[in-house]
């Protein structure tokens, strides 16, 4: 309805500026104009005759009714095509109105001329001019009514006028908003198809450059001590430029005011830092903003440490021809820019620092294969010295072993065969152990090799208390031994290490005691003291039917109040000296032992 009213306006004020002319009263006619006063004493020649008058009015009354007759059935029309309500009623009103205006011209046209019947045309025109003063009379009061509805639609139009400007300016600023969206987009793909820093920077200010039409675009960065803001990246360089102007205090107060916030600011025109970043000695308006710069090294360990933040500086240089200047838009645009330069930058940070991790890592492991070789080519040697080492003792001990075999062929009597028997069991052990060295070296073993098979317990103690008897009066030791009667003939195990610890077991004693006497006891594992060592109760769990436990007991004694002893399963541990080179080898045999 406000649609329809607001196209109806002008055609409403048309009417009322016809319905002015319209009120108008007709032209005077009168029933015979041949017989008014002074007109038969008038000069019938000229153009002005009363004749040319009168047909002068004639012919415009019938023109007006013609002209009335036609303007209805145009408001008629227009009526009817358009949604006028509640203006239908006022313009069928002055439809009716001019309808009759037109039809008292009409018969006033008939009046000119002598009729026969002038009482009934009279009465027509009488009639005729009544219904026209009521219907124009009625048009006038409704119009009274309408004209406060006619205002309130002006109001009403008005109103959704400025509302329309209002639209006008959102619809602008939205477009403003997303050509800026679309700005900062484009310089958003640019920037991050890179991943190094100085194309980064130095992709910011072409892109930057090119959409905001700038003279000039330089990026400050704080030096390592932090007291100066040193002029790193510029689009274009100066002609003739101060090598002062290429830093700037860290304390100056534009560096300070623009570090203090995350906005874009505008710079005076006399800032030291907007003239540094000139092109030209002449230029426009500079704005400058802060970039955070991460430092990776702060993550490092995982957990990140307290550091003041970093920033950098991009100064931004409009050109001095006074057509541009820095807007809201335009800032925006700069801050947007700048904070997906810091992420582009940050992300680059990370990049550089991988990549040095990985330098580092790379230089690592070539340090690493670097020692492996050295490591490996150290090993060889080793091995070829200790295999050389190997063949140099090997050879006199082949001949010690050679010598003691011929000098066993010879007739002795048998406190010399039993010498010459300890000498040759020393000998084969000596050699045993030499191999045992040489394989655990050259081969890796971490295990020695035992060889499990039966052998005369009984020969192993006499050739055994040979050797000790020799050590013993060797050191000026007494020496005594017993030997169970109950001990089995023949047993099942390695020889050859069973007499190397038993050999070691009274060396290491008597290197701890130059006086005194050494006792060996050779004896059955006792029930009672296996109730009181758990770990032989285990062992003994282990044994099938038909085989026992062999004791060997070495021990010392120095005074009557001083006991030193060490035992084991086929050698007892007993107590253990205050010694860890001692203790170090009486594990040593206990672990061979539990190999056993």
């Amino acid at each position: 309805m406000v649609g329809a009213a607001r196209h109806g306006i002008p055609s409403v004020w048309a009417l009322l500026f016809l319905s002015s002319l319209l009120l108008l009263p007709p032209p005077a006619a009168s029933a015979d104009f041949s017989h008014c006063g002074g007109c038969d004493d008038a000069d019938d020649a000229g153009l002005w005759a009363t004749d040319n008058i009168l047909q002068c009015q004639k012919v415009s009354d019938f023109l007006i009714a013609a002209a009335y007759f036609s303007i209805p059935l145009e408001l008629l029309y227009f009526a009817t095509c358009s949604d006028l309500f509640p203006l239908k009623w006022i313009v069928l009103q002055f439809g009716a109105f001019i309808v009759l205006c037109g039809l008292t011209h009409l018969i006033t046209v008939f009046t000119y001329e002598p009729q026969p019947n002038l009482f009934h045309l009279v009465l027509a025109l009488t009639v005729a001019k009544f219904l026209t003063a009521l219907v124009s009379f009625a048009t006038a009061i409704t119009l009274l009514t309408l004209i406060p509805q006619l205002l309130r639609v002006k109001v009403r139009e008005n109103f959704l006028m400025n509302k329309a400007r209002e639209l006008d300016r959102e619809v602008g600023m939205m477009k403003r908003k997303e050509e800026a969206s679309w700005h900062v987009r484009m310089l958003t793909q640019e920037i991050r198809k890179s991943l190094d820093r100085h194309t980064i920077l130095y992709t910011t200010m072409v892109e930057l450059s090119k959409t905001l039409e700038l003279q000039n675009c330089a990026v400050w960065m704080p030096d390592d001590s932090r007291s100066e803001m040193i002029l790193t990246h510029q689009l274009r360089e100066r002609d003739i430029m101060d090598p002062q102007n290429r830093s700037i205090r860290f304390h100056d107060p534009d560096v300070l005011e623009i570090k203090a916030t995350k906005d874009a600011i505008v710079l005076g025109p006399e800032s030291a830092l907007g003239v540094a970043s000139r092109s030209k000695l002449e230029a426009g308006p500079v704005a400058a903003i802060r970039m955070p710069m991460l430092s990776v090294s702060n993550f490092k360990g995982g957990t990140p440490e307290v550091m003041e933040t970093s920033y950098a500086i991009l100064v931004l240089v409009l050109p001095n021809d006074g057509s541009l200047g820095w807007g809201r838009r335009e800032l925006e645009i700069v801050e947007v820019v700048a904070d997906q330069v810091a992420v582009a930058l940050s992300h680059a940070a990370l990049l550089e620092e991988s990549q040095l991790m990985r330098e580092k890592l790379s230089e690592q492991h070539r340090d690493l294969l670097r020692a492996k070789h050295e490591a490996m080519r150290a090993g060889e040697a080793r091995n070829s010295f200790q295999s050389a080492m190997y063949d140099g003792m090997r050879r006199p001990m082949h001949s010690i072993l050679g010598l003691v075999s011929m000098m066993q062929q010879e007739s002795m009597n048998p406190e010399q065969r039993l010498v010459m028997d300890a000498i040759a069991k020393t000998s084969s052990v000596a050699s045993t152990l030499m191999n045992d060295v040489m394989q655990t070296s050259t081969m890796n073993h971490e295990h020695l090799s035992l060889v499990r098979r039966p052998f005369n317990l009984h020969s192993l103690i006499k050739e055994a208390v040979g050797v000790v008897r020799c050590l013993a009066g060797c050191k000026g030791v007494e020496f005594e031994f017993q030997v169970d009667n109950s001990l089995p003939e023949r047993i099942i195990g390695d020889e050859k290490r069973v007499f190397h610890i038993v050999l070691h077991m009274v060396g290491t004693l008597m290197n701890r005691c130059n006086a005194g006497c050494i006792s060996l006891y050779v004896n059955s594992h006792n029930e009672i003291e296996e109730r009181h060592n758990q770990d032989w109760m285990l062992r003994r769990a282990n044994f099938s039917g038909g085989y026992v436990c062999v004791k060997f007991e070495i021990r010392i004694r120095k005074s009557k109040d001083y006991l030193l002893s060490s035992s084991s399963s086929h050698i007892s541990q007993g107590s253990k000296p205050n010694n860890s080179e001692m203790g170090l080898s009486f594990n040593m045999c206990k672990k061979i032992v539990q190999v056993h």
